[in-house]
């Protein structure tokens, strides 16, 4: 059966650098930084900000001061990707030292409780790890960026008067142990957004009976984007032209690859630039996607035109698009 469908404008075809009053030089794309330690993910992206043609920056998921690793910052048009990659899953190198309690859950915090580590067994040890797998239920730290009343908890924490939020769900994909030697316990875990590992530990170290906190962490992944990918700091604090930036930046096209990819004919693109309707017919045939699925259309060029979401139709037969954001280019 033939199946028919128009697009639903939930949002206005995007600006133009010039409508933004930037110049046409400027970069959209994605930085994949390594973050270094005791430095905030705040700072790093303060720092991106004055590089050269950087209008706009941000990232998409913090990292603790102390922690190192992935930190993904789109940059200037880009900031418009950055809901696609919110809920993306996160991978983690980390250690945890038993026997200790801190009030931040982590090495940073002021010591709060110590408990002799028994004479554990590997196999104690990895079943207890191992607990933790798959749909877990876990108290976000008082000591963190969440809000209460549009204040972030760490502020109450530090006046003295923490405010504990409720427990949320949250899935450990997969976690295992790479090494143990007492009090010390490294792992490695992969867990969707939202998940703390300081929460984790101390969740582990109680299961153990002797307490504990996160002592080191690297993001190595988030969000389809590896360490193995990722500049440092001091490389991009020694860009000085917009040529040189660009060797370290990802492409809107490339940074959300995995949405499947429909190339526009020159009639697609006079129609995305007004903000038209699409039918059926204006996307090719094996990128058509299930109801909940978005696509990316690219031009001649390999830019990114538009995000665009498939929708249900009134009609069970029709399919109904929606612009999530559109680029224009001159």
């Amino acid at each position: 059966m033939k199946m028919h469908g128009t697009v639903m404008q939930e949002s206005q075809p995007g600006e133009t650098s010039t409508e933004k009053g930037l110049t046409q030089e400027l970069t959209d794309g994605m930085l994949v930084v390594n973050k270094p330690g005791d430095i905030t993910s705040a700072a790093v992206v303060k720092m991106i900000k004055r590089l050269p043609g950087v209008e706009k920056a941000g990232h998409t998921g913090t990292l603790d001061p102390f922690a190192t690793g992935v930190l993904v910052c789109p940059v200037n048009r880009a900031t418009r990707l950055s809901r696609f990659f919110l809920h993306g899953s996160k991978k983690y190198y980390a250690v945890m030292t038993l026997g200790t309690e801190t009030d931040t859950l982590d090495r940073t915090g002021r010591i709060t409780a110590c408990h002799p580590v028994p004479e554990l067994s590997e196999e104690r040890i990895l079943r207890a790890v191992k607990s933790f797998s798959g749909e877990i239920r876990q108290v976000p730290p008082a000591f963190s960026a969440l809000k209460h009343n549009g204040i972030p908890l760490y502020k109450y924490a530090r006046k003295g008067s923490p405010v504990q939020k409720p427990a949320r769900t949250v899935w450990i994909e997969n976690i295992r142990v790479t090494r143990i030697a007492l009090p010390e316990v490294y792992f490695e875990v992969t867990c969707s957004a939202g998940t703390y590992i300081r929460s984790l530990c101390a969740d582990i170290g109680k299961t153990l009976g002797c307490g504990g906190h996160l002592s080191q962490l690297v993001r190595t992944a988030s969000c389809g984007f590896s360490i193995t990918s990722t500049v440092g700091i001091e490389k991009l604090q020694e860009v000085e032209t917009i040529e040189e930036l660009n060797r370290f930046v990802i492409p809107m096209a490339e940074a959300i690859a995995d949405m499947p990819a429909c190339f526009a004919n020159s009639r697609l693109s006079e129609k995305i630039k007004h903000g038209r309707s699409l039918s059926a017919e204006d996307i090719e045939a094996d990128c058509r996607t299930r109801a909940g699925d978005r696509i990316r259309i690219l031009d001649q060029k390999n830019r990114l035109l538009a995000v665009i979401e498939n929708k249900h139709g009134i009609n069970p037969d029709e399919i109904v698009y929606s612009y999530c954001c559109v680029f224009h280019y001159t």
